[in-house]
């Protein structure tokens, strides 16, 4: 399913991208598409990442706070996924996720696929929340 809003996207050239994969057969739902939870999990891989560093420690997922499914993910597909912080509290770290598709290796195409924003809890070695260390 190509969309003329698809044809101009890049990807971000001004960062690099959190985690990269390629979705294979068995990560398909009933229609053929990319079952929507694989892309949760691998969005939620990615927001760690980020939380993890700002946190400098073990981090819990907290809270999707948003998550909208802009195109579908198809089998082959290069999906990045770039995560950054956007506001850090005293335990806690909000990341924003943003999800691309590279497809048509024969005629390149970029889409937006996912965008999500996550809430992590920083924790200490007790699974007990812990104040986040300032930068």
């Amino acid at each position: 399913m190509a969309s003329s809003l698809s044809s101009t996207l890049t990807l971000p050239d001004n960062k690099m991208p959190s985690l990269r994969m390629v979705p294979m057969p068995a990560d398909t739902n009933s229609s053929g598409d990319i079952f929507g939870g694989w892309i949760m999990a691998q969005v939620d891989i990615a927001g760690s990442i980020p939380a993890t560093l700002a946190a400098r420690g073990r981090v819990a997922t907290v809270a999707v706070n948003s998550f909208v499914f802009k195109q579908p993910v198809f089998v082959g597909d290069v999906v990045s996924f770039y995560a950054d912080v956007v506001k850090t509290g005293n335990t806690s770290i909000m990341v924003n996720v943003e999800v691309y598709a590279q497809r048509n290796p024969r005629v390149p195409e970029v889409v937006k696929v996912t965008e999500a924003t996550l809430t992590y809890v920083a924790l200490d070695d007790f699974g007990k929340p812990r104040a986040v260390h300032p930068e």
